[in-house]
């Protein structure tokens, strides 16, 4: 008979019973058992098979583990959440203690007298689901084991690397934006946009290894600046517009950092006289931006601030600008 006072919904959501036909639900909940917990008290102990596992209805159960006398928190759960699934899926003892952080009440399965061997000679259908349901969780949770050690590993990382980084530079490329950097921003967030001026001249006049060699040195620039300032992503825009983005940034330090690139750039060292072709020196046209104060949304700002960096440069250039869409300058 199924106890009233269990809710067979929150059974129905947990994974070892996902999927599972309603009489076999029905079977399981007749064979669970609704608990009290005061606050305080322990739920399990460290070293204690684990025969059973929870389903926390309501309350809250922290899990710690106890080292030199001392407590280190592991995780706290709340109404809705399974406590000890795994373990029980594995027939292994638990490794940490739970107990109740408030008053709590929680369904146990199998409750008290069953066992799923006890079970199994009731229904072995519905204990052969749970049995198979149990191998299928841990398989998964060890491919998911398994991709996060494999994620850690040195050449996983290094081909990481590679995907995102702009081979001519060394730059980051700038997919690597909507892929990792969106959501790793810090509010207020810096942008600084640089574009070489008469960047088509020097190639068109010295060929296009001089103009690879440029972006090489500006990149150069960019990366020991980013290196400076101790953190931020030092990026290659497009073909020759690099820049940098820079966390916890405000608007003096962003325009510090644009007048630090645009006096560095124009301290590059000449390309010589050749031929018919004069000295070209070098210099650039800068926009600089803040996240979120000059415009809440990323792909606005960084398309606000492209534009002005665009129609500065075709002004001449050599010059700093800040992009703002309140200002609109």
């Amino acid at each position: 008979m199924v106890d009233a006072g269990i809710d067979s919904k929150l059974i129905q959501k947990t994974e070892l019973f996902t999927g599972m036909t309603q009489s076999e639900i029905d079977f399981i909940t007749a064979h669970s058992q609704m608990i009290n917990l005061p606050k305080d008290n322990l739920l399990f102990s460290s070293g204690e098979k684990a025969s059973c596992f929870y389903i926390l209805a309501s309350g809250e159960i922290r899990v710690y583990k106890k080292k030199d006398d001392q407590e280190e928190e592991m995780a706290y759960f709340s109404s809705g959440d399974t406590i000890g699934d795994f373990d029980f899926a594995r027939g292994a003892e638990y490794d940490a203690c739970a107990e109740a952080a408030q008053d709590s009440q929680l369904i146990v399965f199998p409750g008290r007298g069953s066992t799923l061997d006890s079970l199994a000679n009731m229904d072995p259908g519905t204990i052969c689901s749970i049995l198979l349901k149990a191998i299928l969780m841990m398989t998964e949770r060890i491919k998911s084991t398994n991709r996060l050690v494999l994620d850690k590993m040195s050449w996983v990382q290094n081909i990481h690397r590679r995907a995102y980084e702009d081979a001519g530079t060394g730059l980051w490329k700038q997919t690597l934006i909507a892929d990792e950097i969106l959501g790793a921003l810090k509010d207020p967030a810096a942008l600084i946009m640089v574009k070489p001026d008469r960047f088509k001249i020097l190639v068109d006049s010295r060929g296009h290894l001089t103009g690879d060699e440029t972006m090489i040195r500006i990149a150069i620039i960019v990366k020991n600046i980013t290196r400076g300032i101790g953190h931020g992503w030092p990026m290659r825009f497009k073909s020759n517009e690099v820049g940098i983005i820079i966390n916890n940034s405000n608007a003096a330090e962003a325009k510090k950092v644009a007048e630090q690139l645009l006096e560095e750039i124009a301290a590059m060292e000449p390309v010589p006289a050749m031929d018919d072709f004069p000295e070209f020196k070098f210099s650039a046209t800068i926009s600089w931006t803040i996240w979120p104060v000059d415009d809440p949304d990323w792909e606005n700002l960084y398309h606000g601030a492209n534009a002005l960096l665009l129609d500065n440069w075709r002004a001449g250039g050599a010059r700093i600008s800040h992009y703002s869409k309140t200002e609109g300058i």
